[in-house]
C-alpha cells in the first residue's frame, strides 16, 4: 500500500517557495507521492450565490504538468498524481505531449488521474462541449495512448484525426500509468477496459465500498485483464484520532486499496478536511498522520 499527500494549494496558497517546502517535507517523511487537483478556470462566487461548496476563483490552482515539472527538480524520489486532471477540457495531443514530458523530466515519476469533471462554466469559457465529455474523453485516450507508444501514430475518430504524427519526447516506457476519478458505472467500464487504477472517493469504508470494488474487478475480467493490475486508491484525511485513521487504513488494506492520499482540505462526500488552514497546520497533521499509520502502509 503506498501512502501520499495532497498539496493543500486551497489553503496555503501557490508560493514556489512554501510549495517546495511542502514536497521535500512529504519526501523526507517518506510520502511516497504528490497529488494535485485541477482547474484552468474558477467563478466569481459573488455573481453566483448558490454555487455551493465548490471551487471557486479564490482558490489557488497551478497547472498541474507546471507544477510537477517544478517539484520534479526540487525533489529526488517522491512521485507525481494529477487528481484528477479534466481531460476533455483540453486537447488530447497536447495533454499527450506534455504528460510525456512530464515523464521524462521527473524520471518516470508521474502517475496521470483523468476525469471528466463537473463544471460546465469552465467548460463553455474552455470552448469544449460538456454534453459529450464522458464520449470524447474515450476517444482522447485512445489518441494519447497510441501516441506514447509509437513514433508516429495514425487515427480515424469521430473527433480527432492523426496522419503519421507523432510527439518527441515519447515517455520512458512508451506508456504513462493512467487512472480515473469517477463513480458512474460507466467510468468503472473505462476503468477496466483502458485503466491502471480507480481514484475512489465517494464511499465511506464499509459494504457500498466493497460492492463497487467488486463490480470494477468483474468487469477488469471481463476484458480478459488481472483485476490485481488495476489499482485502487482513496482518499483519507488526519481529522479524528489517530485510532480512527489507523481502522480506516486496516479496512481498506483488507479490502485490497493499493494507493491511500491523504488530503486535509476535502470536505464533500463523507470527507472531513482538518480544522486548521495554515502551513504549520498541514505540516503538523501530514507528520502525525504518517507516523500514526507508517506500519500499516509498509
Amino acid at each position: 500500500m503506498k501512502l501520499g499527500v495532497s498539496l493543500p494549494l486551497t489553503d496555503i496558497g501557490g508560493d514556489p517557495g512554501v510549495i517546495k517546502g511542502f514536497a521535500q517535507s512529504a519526501e523526507g517523511l517518506g510520502y511516497e507521492y504528490l497529488a494535485a487537483a485541477d482547474h484552468v478556470l474558477g467563478v466569481n462566487e459573488e455573481s453566483r450565490p448558490n454555487w455551493g461548496n465548490r471551487n471557486t476563483s479564490d482558490d489557488c490552482f497551478h497547472d498541474p504538468f507546471v507544477l510537477f515539472g517544478f517539484l520534479s527538480a526540487c525533489t529526488e524520489r517522491i512521485g507525481f498524481s494529477t487528481q484528477v486532471l479534466i481531460l476533455p477540457q483540453r486537447q488530447a495531443a497536447l495533454v499527450a505531449k506534455q504528460a510525456a514530458c512530464l515523464d521524462v523530466l521527473s524520471g518516470g515519476r508521474f502517475r496521470f488521474g483523468i476525469g471528466i469533471g463537473w463544471n460546465e462554466a469552465e467548460y463553455i469559457s474552455l470552448n469544449e462541449n460538456f454534453k459529450n465529455r464522458g464520449r470524447r474523453s474515450v476517444e482522447q485516450i485512445e489518441v494519447m495512448k497510441a501516441l506514447w507508444s509509437n513514433q508516429h501514430a495514425t487515427f480515424d475518430g469521430k473527433w480527432h484525426h492523426l496522419d503519421d504524427l507523432g510527439i518527441n519526447p515519447l515517455p520512458l516506457s512508451r506508456s504513462i500509468p493512467l487512472w480515473f476519478g469517477g463513480h458512474q458505472d460507466a467510468t468503472l467500464r473505462r476503468i477496466a477496459k483502458y485503466g491502471d487504477g480507480w481514484i475512489m472517493i465517494a464511499w465511506s469504508p464499509g459494504d457500498e465500498a466493497l460492492l463497487h470494488f467488486e463490480t470494477l474487478r468483474n468487469y477488469v475480467h471481463k476484458e480478459g485483464r488481472n483485476a490485481e493490475d488495476v489499482g485502487i486508491e482513496v482518499w483519507v484525511s488526519a481529522s479524528g484520532t489517530p485510532d480512527d485513521w489507523r481502522e480506516e487504513i486496516d479496512f481498506w488494506k483488507k479490502a485490497g486499496v493499493s494507493h491511500v492520499c491523504l488530503n486535509n482540505t476535502f470536505s464533500r462526500y463523507q470527507h472531513t478536511r482538518i480544522q486548521g488552514n495554515t502551513l504549520e497546520a498541514h505540516m503538523e497533521a501530514m507528520k502525525l498522520y504518517r507516523d500514526s499509520v507508517s506500519d500499516l502502509v509498509k
